[in-house]
């Protein structure tokens, strides 16, 4: 039977917030690979992907299995040691997909007004590309958000992550915040619910909610899985609610949470696995 050398412990990277000790304990029996069998899965041992991608360290991992807490393919895991391709394999802790690879980044942006959804411009506006630099190779904006209009953009590198969150197909929920002009009628979110027609067609909302109202000026939350341009602020001014300022808050389970405006941050593992779950991948 083979057991990992020294050397072998010490130099696997521990996942994001692990202290570095947690690699340098004594090797433990469930990290020792089992004799090879006919038919056996290849890749890495599933504790040690998890430890890596920071879920936990390889014990706690291990009590995480014997608990029934992780799946692979859809499929509870009921022994240890076993080993996946983390390319390929779907791995869930809590039902809660996980992604796992690490050649695929997304980011959230909080765009600031007058910043256009573009990776560049021929005529030197401040540009979503602008924003990001060189984060990552390949990345691109996610749908996009009007010139005037603030909050959360997503950009990736993951082309099949970017189509299936911008097709309307798919139809992922977007909110978002609204400060307009004049007091809101109490029946408006029955008859935005019913659906309003616009000159490009009908349009109804997923939820209208009121959120304060102050010297004339009114806030409003509006969620909805429409992606046609201007679609919120022509809504509005439909209905008589001419929109002075605008603000997306979320994307399906995204939230823009208290992000600065013009600040950047990483999608966790777990945001982007909600991600993949709600459309599928």
């Amino acid at each position: 039977m083979n057991t990992p050398t020294p050397n072998d412990e010490s130099t696997t990277a521990a996942g994001e917030g692990w202290s570095e000790d947690m690699e340098l304990a004594p090797a433990h029996p469930g990290d020792r690979p089992a004799p090879d069998e006919p038919g056996e899965r290849q890749g890495e041992r599933l504790q040690k992907v998890l430890a890596r991608a920071g879920v936990a360290s390889r014990r706690v991992v291990e009590e995480m299995i014997d608990a029934g807490r992780i799946s692979v393919n859809g499929e509870q895991v009921r022994v240890q040691g076993m080993r996946i391709d983390p390319l390929q394999d779907r791995i869930a802790v809590d039902g809660a997909r996980l992604e796992i690879r690490d050649d695929r980044v997304t980011y959230a942006i909080n765009k600031p007004a007058g910043v256009i959804t573009a990776m560049s411009d021929d005529r030197n506006r401040p540009t979503i590309g602008d924003m990001v630099g060189d984060l990552a190779p390949g990345l691109v904006h996610v749908g996009r958000l009007d010139q005037d209009t603030e909050g959360l953009l997503l950009v990736t590198n993951d082309g099949e992550l970017a189509h299936r969150l911008a097709h309307p197909s798919y139809g992922v929920r977007k909110t978002y915040l609204a400060q307009v002009s004049g007091s809101v009628p109490r029946d408006m979110h029955r008859r935005l619910r019913a659906g309003v027609e616009l000159e490009d067609g009908p349009v109804t909302v997923d939820s209208f909610t009121v959120v304060d109202t102050h010297a004339g000026q009114s806030v409003v939350e509006v969620v909805l899985h429409e992606g046609r341009k201007h679609i919120v602020r022509r809504l509005l001014a439909h209905v008589g609610l001419p929109v002075s300022r605008l603000t997306r808050t979320a994307v399906g389970p995204v939230q823009l949470q208290r992000m600065r405006s013009g600040s950047i941050r990483k999608l966790s593992r777990q945001e982007v696995g909600a991600l993949e779950e709600l459309i599928g991948l």
